[in-house]
């Protein structure tokens, strides 16, 4: 492994968002494909013991340190024989005293002319290359009867048929699993080189927005997309960092930046990033120079206001909890793994009837709040962005492609569930 986990690759440039001039209406994939094409990993490593890695992202390929399994082992309970002295039909053979158990291996060499009891897991001493079932085989405890032949090495393991010492057994960029833990442990690696976690920090805008658990005024509704925000991202495997909620006030979001960009190496807002009287996020963004509002063909969403703050990027999703929870999904998330270190990952969609009906127009690419139920995707029954509940309904997303589309039940759609997107 490599001693070099201080290493921190170079930040992005100030203009990693600008869009190819007199983009209008910016399509979904042509959006994904310059997320892809500019970001890239901005996240230190680390050594941690396998204890810690669960779910942390490999930042160098491992090799196995021990063969898995160490030596030949017996794969039953059984008896272990030389296959050069079996014959055809029946046979009886002497047991020597002993036996081979895992973890209490035979010592020795086992003489010509003999067997020995073996049990699972065992190693295979010398002179073993076959073992025999218990159940095939009668004994008094002296000598063991049985039929020939048998296949040379029948119900043995060779030493390092799983995984040989060096080989290679998990890969850079890949999200550590319970197996995978299982895999490094058996092959001698008891620690593993991660990047950092992805610190993302959300910031809420808006005085209209209250606080959960405060006194709202009739004008103001709760902040509904920083709980779901910072849950989604913890969901994710990165590191959620909770900035509050920003009032609408210039300098007073400039420091919530501030504070951000020093706690994080992503921030999320929510508001503010479209081009009204009182969108400050675009507005400060616009001041350093790095702001792009990419107009995006999507419904829910379109404006998306993507920038660079004092070195860390801003994604400015929507307002609407609808709309921010797609525009994460869709775009965040992938620009999330590719920061993280995990790579670009889009999402497996699975293509299944539809249970609802629909006339879909031409020019954006839409996602409708769905669920699977006896095999047929479901729509909740508003399409309005304004409908939180139905985020709780939804169980994922189904995708309709930019093009006009008549969808009639039956008709084949295509369906992510949110565990596509890592929820």
């Amino acid at each position: 492994m490599s001693k070099h986990n201080e290493l921190v690759p170079p930040p992005l440039r100030n203009d990693c968002f600008s869009l190819p001039a007199d983009t209008h209406w910016t399509p979904v994939s042509e959006a994904l494909a310059l997320l892809k094409e500019r970001l890239q990993v901005c996240v230190g490593m680390e050594t941690v013991p396998l204890y810690r890695a669960l779910g942390r992202v490999l930042a160098e390929d491992v090799l196995a340190l021990r063969a898995n399994p160490p030596q030949p082992n017996s794969a039953v309970d059984g008896y272990g024989l030389s296959h050069a002295e079996i014959v055809e039909g029946p046979q009886t053979v002497p047991l020597v005293d002993g036996r081979s158990a895992a973890g209490d291996p035979f010592e020795g060499v086992l003489p010509v002319g003999h067997a020995v009891r073996i049990l699972t897991g065992a190693t295979v001493p010398e002179g073993v290359d076959t073992v025999i079932l218990q159940e095939d085989v009668t004994t008094d405890g002296q000598a063991i009867a049985f039929h020939g032949p048998l296949k040379r090495g029948s119900n043995t393991r060779k030493a390092g048929e799983d995984v040989a010492k060096g080989g290679f057994i998990l890969a850079k960029g890949r999200r550590i699993t319970p197996a995978d833990l299982a895999l490094a442990a058996a092959t001698g690696v008891s620690e593993l080189p991660v990047f950092k976690r992805l610190r993302v920090a959300v910031v809420s805008t808006g005085d209209e927005l209250a606080e959960p658990g405060s006194t709202a005024r009739p004008d103001q509704i709760f902040d509904a997309n920083r709980p779901m925000l910072l849950a989604m991202i913890a969901q994710f495997g990165f590191e959620p960092v909770d900035m509050g909620r920003a009032p609408d006030d210039r300098e007073g979001l400039k420091g919530f930046l501030n504070e951000a960009a020093i706690r994080s190496d992503l921030i999320l807002t929510s508001g503010g990033a479209s081009a009204g009287d009182e969108d400050h996020m675009s507005a400060l963004l616009n001041d350093t120079g790095s702001m792009t509002l990419w107009r995006l063909a999507i419904k829910p969403g379109r404006p998306l206001a993507l920038g660079m703050w004092q070195g860390t990027p801003v994604f400015g999703l929507p307002g609407n909890p609808v709309a921010a929870k797609v525009c994460t999904l869709i775009f965040a998330k992938p620009a999330m793994d590719v920061m993280g270190g995990a790579g670009w990952h889009a999402p497996v969609g699975l293509k299944v009837p539809a249970a609802f009906a629909k006339s879909k127009k031409a020019g954006r690419r839409e996602y409708l709040r769905a669920r699977l139920r006896d095999g047929r995707a479901e729509v909740f029954a508003s399409e309005g962005s304004g409908r939180i509940s139905g985020l709780s309904w939804a169980e994922g997303l189904v995708e309709l492609p930019d093009e006009a589309m008549q969808v009639q039940e039956g008709t084949e759609v295509l369906y992510y569930p949110y565990s596509a997107f890592g929820l």
